[in-house]
Protein backbone atom coordinates (compact mmCIF):
# COMPACT_ATOMS: atom_id res chain seq x y z
CA UNK A 1 0.00 0.00 0.00
CA UNK A 2 1.43 3.00 -1.14
CA UNK A 3 0.00 6.67 0.63
CA UNK A 4 0.60 10.08 -0.29
CA UNK A 5 -0.98 12.97 1.49
CA UNK A 6 -2.96 15.76 -1.00
CA UNK A 7 -4.30 17.90 1.67
CA UNK A 8 -5.21 18.42 5.51
CA UNK A 9 -7.01 19.90 8.61
CA UNK A 10 -6.51 19.19 11.98
CA UNK A 11 -7.86 15.71 12.43
CA UNK A 12 -8.52 15.09 8.67
CA UNK A 13 -6.08 14.27 5.48
CA UNK A 14 -7.22 13.32 1.97
CA UNK A 15 -4.59 11.04 1.11
CA UNK A 16 -3.96 8.98 -2.12
CA UNK A 17 -3.57 5.15 -1.57
CA UNK A 18 -2.98 3.79 -4.57
CA UNK A 19 -5.63 4.06 -6.91
CA UNK A 20 -7.79 4.84 -4.42
CA UNK A 21 -8.62 8.57 -2.59
CA UNK A 22 -9.43 7.81 1.38
CA UNK A 23 -9.47 10.14 4.13
CA UNK A 24 -7.32 9.12 7.18
CA UNK A 25 -8.36 10.05 10.53
CA UNK A 26 -5.92 11.13 13.37
CA UNK A 27 -7.61 11.92 16.53
CA UNK A 28 -6.83 11.56 20.35
CA UNK A 29 -9.47 9.28 20.50
CA UNK A 30 -9.05 7.21 17.05
CA UNK A 31 -7.50 6.67 14.16
CA UNK A 32 -9.21 5.73 10.78
CA UNK A 33 -9.41 5.24 6.79
CA UNK A 34 -12.29 5.34 4.57
CA UNK A 35 -12.41 4.82 0.98
CA UNK A 36 -14.20 7.46 -0.53
CA UNK A 37 -15.06 4.26 -3.17
CA UNK A 38 -18.01 2.67 -1.64
CA UNK A 39 -17.96 4.74 1.58
CA UNK A 40 -16.09 2.31 2.88
CA UNK A 41 -14.38 2.09 6.08
CA UNK A 42 -11.18 0.62 5.98
CA UNK A 43 -9.69 0.79 9.27
CA UNK A 44 -10.56 1.59 13.06
CA UNK A 45 -8.71 1.45 15.99
CA UNK A 46 -9.55 3.61 19.44
CA UNK A 47 -6.45 5.12 21.22
CA UNK A 48 -3.98 2.64 23.10
CA UNK A 49 -5.82 -0.57 21.71
CA UNK A 50 -5.87 -3.29 18.77
CA UNK A 51 -7.56 -2.33 15.86
CA UNK A 52 -11.12 -3.20 15.84
CA UNK A 53 -11.55 -3.05 12.02
CA UNK A 54 -9.73 -5.92 9.92
CA UNK A 55 -7.56 -4.96 6.68
CA UNK A 56 -6.14 -7.56 5.05
CA UNK A 57 -2.58 -7.31 4.82
CA UNK A 58 -2.77 -8.36 0.65
CA UNK A 59 -5.56 -5.89 0.38
CA UNK A 60 -5.59 -4.04 -3.30
CA UNK A 61 -6.59 -0.35 -3.59
CA UNK A 62 -8.14 -0.44 -7.02
CA UNK A 63 -10.25 1.40 -8.57
CA UNK A 64 -13.83 -0.59 -9.72
CA UNK A 65 -12.49 -3.01 -7.01
CA UNK A 66 -13.85 -3.27 -3.40
CA UNK A 67 -10.62 -3.74 -0.91
CA UNK A 68 -10.78 -6.87 1.14
CA UNK A 69 -11.53 -6.25 4.91
CA UNK A 70 -13.16 -2.97 6.45
CA UNK A 71 -16.99 -1.91 6.29
CA UNK A 72 -17.96 -2.93 2.50
CA UNK A 73 -21.20 -1.44 1.96
CA UNK A 74 -23.92 -3.78 0.57
CA UNK A 75 -26.47 -1.84 -1.22
CA UNK A 76 -29.95 -2.14 -2.71
CA UNK A 77 -29.39 -6.04 -2.41
CA UNK A 78 -27.40 -8.61 -0.28
CA UNK A 79 -25.41 -11.23 -1.41
CA UNK A 80 -26.76 -13.02 -4.59
CA UNK A 81 -29.79 -11.36 -5.57
CA UNK A 82 -31.07 -14.33 -6.71
CA UNK A 83 -31.18 -15.40 -3.38
CA UNK A 84 -32.84 -12.30 -2.07
CA UNK A 85 -37.03 -12.19 -1.40
CA UNK A 86 -38.97 -11.90 -4.93
CA UNK A 87 -40.01 -8.34 -3.78
CA UNK A 88 -36.06 -7.16 -3.84
CA UNK A 89 -36.27 -8.79 -7.22
CA UNK A 90 -38.69 -7.31 -8.85
CA UNK A 91 -37.26 -3.56 -8.27
CA UNK A 92 -34.23 -4.58 -9.76
CA UNK A 93 -33.85 -4.02 -13.58
CA UNK A 94 -30.84 -5.49 -13.74
CA UNK A 95 -29.56 -8.33 -16.60
CA UNK A 96 -26.35 -9.40 -14.58
CA UNK A 97 -26.95 -7.99 -11.01
CA UNK A 98 -23.42 -8.12 -9.33
CA UNK A 99 -22.88 -9.63 -5.62
CA UNK A 100 -24.05 -7.06 -3.05
CA UNK A 101 -25.43 -4.27 -4.97
CA UNK A 102 -24.23 -1.64 -6.92
CA UNK A 103 -22.33 0.85 -4.24
CA UNK A 104 -19.79 -0.64 -2.62
CA UNK A 105 -16.88 -0.44 -5.73
CA UNK A 106 -17.79 3.24 -6.82
CA UNK A 107 -17.16 6.67 -5.70
CA UNK A 108 -19.15 8.29 -3.03
CA UNK A 109 -19.00 12.23 -2.27
CA UNK A 110 -18.12 13.63 1.22
CA UNK A 111 -20.76 16.50 2.03
CA UNK A 112 -19.51 17.06 5.41
CA UNK A 113 -16.30 16.85 7.24
CA UNK A 114 -16.01 18.11 11.27
CA UNK A 115 -14.11 17.57 13.72
CA UNK A 116 -13.63 18.55 18.05
CA UNK A 117 -11.76 16.97 21.26
CA UNK A 118 -14.90 14.12 21.06
CA UNK A 119 -14.23 12.70 17.80
CA UNK A 120 -14.80 13.28 14.09
CA UNK A 121 -18.09 13.73 11.95
CA UNK A 122 -18.39 12.50 8.22
CA UNK A 123 -21.52 12.61 5.59
CA UNK A 124 -20.98 10.79 2.72
CA UNK A 125 -23.51 10.35 -0.26
CA UNK A 126 -23.91 8.46 -2.85
CA UNK A 127 -24.02 10.19 -5.98
CA UNK A 128 -27.12 8.53 -7.91
CA UNK A 129 -27.75 7.80 -10.47
CA UNK A 130 -24.03 7.05 -10.92
CA UNK A 131 -23.82 3.60 -12.30
CA UNK A 132 -27.49 2.43 -11.23
CA UNK A 133 -29.71 1.87 -14.24
CA UNK A 134 -32.02 5.06 -14.62
CA UNK A 135 -34.97 3.50 -14.55
CA UNK A 136 -33.94 2.73 -10.86
CA UNK A 137 -31.92 5.69 -9.78
CA UNK A 138 -34.93 7.94 -9.34
CA UNK A 139 -36.45 6.04 -6.89
CA UNK A 140 -33.78 6.64 -3.90
CA UNK A 141 -31.13 8.28 -2.18
CA UNK A 142 -28.31 6.92 -0.13
CA UNK A 143 -26.21 8.37 2.39
CA UNK A 144 -23.31 6.94 5.17
CA UNK A 145 -22.96 8.94 8.51
CA UNK A 146 -19.57 8.41 10.62
CA UNK A 147 -18.74 9.38 13.88
CA UNK A 148 -15.05 7.96 15.37
CA UNK A 149 -13.56 8.67 18.21
CA UNK A 150 -13.85 6.15 21.48
CA UNK A 151 -16.82 4.31 19.77
CA UNK A 152 -17.56 3.71 16.00
CA UNK A 153 -21.22 4.97 14.78
CA UNK A 154 -22.25 3.81 11.27
CA UNK A 155 -25.88 5.54 9.70
CA UNK A 156 -27.15 4.55 6.82
CA UNK A 157 -29.80 6.28 5.29
CA UNK A 158 -32.22 5.37 2.91
CA UNK A 159 -34.55 7.42 1.47
CA UNK A 160 -37.69 6.70 -1.00
CA UNK A 161 -38.18 8.95 -3.78
CA UNK A 162 -40.43 7.47 -5.82
CA UNK A 163 -44.17 7.07 -6.31
CA UNK A 164 -44.25 3.38 -5.73
CA UNK A 165 -42.96 1.17 -2.35
CA UNK A 166 -39.86 0.43 -2.44
CA UNK A 167 -37.97 -3.29 -1.33
CA UNK A 168 -34.69 -3.46 -0.42
CA UNK A 169 -31.97 -5.31 1.70
CA UNK A 170 -28.57 -4.16 2.89
CA UNK A 171 -25.75 -4.79 4.93
CA UNK A 172 -22.90 -2.95 6.47
CA UNK A 173 -19.93 -6.23 5.78
CA UNK A 174 -17.64 -5.58 8.82
CA UNK A 175 -14.85 -7.23 9.19
CA UNK A 176 -13.74 -7.49 12.95
CA UNK A 177 -10.03 -7.77 13.99
CA UNK A 178 -9.38 -11.14 16.33
CA UNK A 179 -6.52 -12.32 18.25
CA UNK A 180 -6.84 -15.73 17.03
CA UNK A 181 -10.35 -17.28 15.45
CA UNK A 182 -10.07 -19.56 18.69
CA UNK A 183 -9.97 -17.43 21.24
CA UNK A 184 -13.43 -15.52 20.22
CA UNK A 185 -17.26 -16.44 21.02
CA UNK A 186 -20.18 -14.66 19.94
CA UNK A 187 -22.71 -13.61 23.05
CA UNK A 188 -26.10 -13.49 22.62
CA UNK A 189 -27.38 -15.25 19.78
CA UNK A 190 -28.53 -18.46 21.53
CA UNK A 191 -31.66 -19.22 20.79
CA UNK A 192 -31.98 -17.04 17.77
CA UNK A 193 -33.13 -18.63 14.68
CA UNK A 194 -30.38 -18.84 11.64
CA UNK A 195 -30.41 -19.90 8.18
CA UNK A 196 -27.56 -21.60 7.52
CA UNK A 197 -26.43 -21.60 3.69
CA UNK A 198 -23.77 -23.79 4.00
CA UNK A 199 -26.54 -26.72 4.73
CA UNK A 200 -29.04 -26.42 2.52
CA UNK A 201 -30.19 -22.94 3.88
CA UNK A 202 -32.13 -24.92 6.19
CA UNK A 203 -33.12 -22.79 9.22
CA UNK A 204 -32.05 -24.05 12.91
CA UNK A 205 -30.78 -22.80 16.36
CA UNK A 206 -28.50 -23.51 18.86
CA UNK A 207 -28.86 -22.97 22.86
CA UNK A 208 -24.37 -22.57 23.20
CA UNK A 209 -22.24 -19.47 22.79
CA UNK A 210 -21.17 -19.16 19.23
CA UNK A 211 -17.56 -20.54 18.07
CA UNK A 212 -16.43 -20.52 15.27
CA UNK A 213 -14.50 -24.01 14.16
CA UNK A 214 -15.10 -24.86 10.60
CA UNK A 215 -16.13 -22.75 7.84
CA UNK A 216 -19.52 -20.38 8.82
CA UNK A 217 -21.97 -18.47 6.77
CA UNK A 218 -25.28 -17.98 8.79
CA UNK A 219 -27.84 -15.48 8.41
CA UNK A 220 -29.64 -14.69 12.26
CA UNK A 221 -33.24 -13.33 11.90
CA UNK A 222 -34.70 -11.59 15.20
CA UNK A 223 -31.60 -10.84 16.47
CA UNK A 224 -31.27 -8.92 20.10
CA UNK A 225 -29.86 -4.80 19.91
CA UNK A 226 -26.59 -5.62 21.31
CA UNK A 227 -24.47 -8.87 20.44
CA UNK A 228 -20.85 -8.89 21.87
CA UNK A 229 -17.78 -10.29 20.65
CA UNK A 230 -15.71 -11.50 23.03
CA UNK A 231 -11.98 -12.12 22.35
CA UNK A 232 -9.54 -13.43 25.30
CA UNK A 233 -6.19 -13.31 23.55
CA UNK A 234 -6.73 -9.74 23.31
CA UNK A 235 -8.65 -9.55 27.13
CA UNK A 236 -11.96 -7.14 25.33
CA UNK A 237 -15.24 -7.28 24.37
CA UNK A 238 -16.25 -5.42 21.00
CA UNK A 239 -19.89 -4.80 21.25
CA UNK A 240 -22.35 -3.93 18.62
CA UNK A 241 -25.60 -2.13 19.31
CA UNK A 242 -27.99 -1.87 16.40
CA UNK A 243 -31.33 -0.09 15.07
CA UNK A 244 -33.85 -0.26 12.19
CA UNK A 245 -31.93 -3.98 12.34
CA UNK A 246 -33.60 -7.06 13.02
CA UNK A 247 -30.95 -9.27 10.95
CA UNK A 248 -27.46 -9.92 10.82
CA UNK A 249 -24.62 -12.26 9.17
CA UNK A 250 -21.96 -14.06 10.78
CA UNK A 251 -18.99 -15.05 8.52
CA UNK A 252 -15.60 -16.85 8.09
CA UNK A 253 -14.21 -18.66 5.18
CA UNK A 254 -11.89 -21.13 7.25
CA UNK A 255 -8.99 -22.88 5.71
CA UNK A 256 -10.06 -24.74 2.18
CA UNK A 257 -12.08 -21.29 0.95
CA UNK A 258 -9.53 -19.22 2.89
CA UNK A 259 -7.22 -20.46 -0.58
CA UNK A 260 -9.39 -18.98 -3.33
CA UNK A 261 -10.62 -15.59 -1.92
CA UNK A 262 -8.89 -12.91 -3.76
CA UNK A 263 -6.27 -10.34 -1.75
CA UNK A 264 -6.57 -12.80 1.55
CA UNK A 265 -3.71 -14.62 2.68
CA UNK A 266 -4.13 -18.59 3.49
CA UNK A 267 -4.20 -18.12 7.07
CA UNK A 268 -6.07 -14.63 7.40
CA UNK A 269 -9.19 -16.57 8.86
CA UNK A 270 -7.80 -16.96 11.64
CA UNK A 271 -7.06 -12.93 12.36
CA UNK A 272 -11.10 -11.96 11.01
CA UNK A 273 -14.94 -12.44 11.84
CA UNK A 274 -17.17 -10.70 9.57
CA UNK A 275 -20.80 -9.61 11.58
CA UNK A 276 -22.81 -8.30 9.54
CA UNK A 277 -25.48 -5.69 10.50
CA UNK A 278 -28.25 -6.61 7.91
CA UNK A 279 -31.89 -5.65 6.04
CA UNK A 280 -32.57 -9.12 4.87
CA UNK A 281 -34.59 -12.38 3.77
CA UNK A 282 -37.59 -11.94 6.18
CA UNK A 283 -36.54 -8.65 8.04
CA UNK A 284 -35.76 -6.74 4.24
CA UNK A 285 -36.20 -3.14 4.32
CA UNK A 286 -39.90 -1.51 2.68
CA UNK A 287 -40.14 1.88 2.45
CA UNK A 288 -43.24 3.92 1.18
CA UNK A 289 -43.40 6.57 -0.88
CA UNK A 290 -41.03 9.52 1.14
CA UNK A 291 -40.33 7.23 3.98
CA UNK A 292 -36.92 7.31 5.07
CA UNK A 293 -34.95 4.96 6.99
CA UNK A 294 -31.96 4.84 9.50
CA UNK A 295 -29.67 2.18 9.82
CA UNK A 296 -27.35 2.34 12.76
CA UNK A 297 -24.65 0.31 14.50
CA UNK A 298 -22.32 2.04 17.17
CA UNK A 299 -19.49 -0.43 17.83
CA UNK A 300 -17.17 0.29 20.75
CA UNK A 301 -14.81 -2.16 22.94
CA UNK A 302 -14.10 -2.80 26.60
CA UNK A 303 -11.86 -5.10 29.24
CA UNK A 304 -13.22 -8.34 29.70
Amino acid sequence: MTESTACSSDFIQLVQVDELVCLRVNHPKANALIALQGAQVLEYTPAGAHPVIWLSETAGFTRGQSVRGGIPVCWPWFGDLRRNPQAVQSCIPCAQPPAHGWVRNLPWLLEQASGDEHGVSLRLRYPLPAGVPTTWAAQASLSLSLQIGSELVLRLETTNLGTQPLTLSQALHTYFAVSHIDHISIDLLQNVRYIDTLRDWQTFSDSDTLRITQETDRIYLDTPPTLTLDDSGWQRRIHLHCSHSRSAVVWNPWIEKAKRLSHFAEDAYKRMLCIETARVLDDCLNLTPGQTDTMTVRIWDSRL
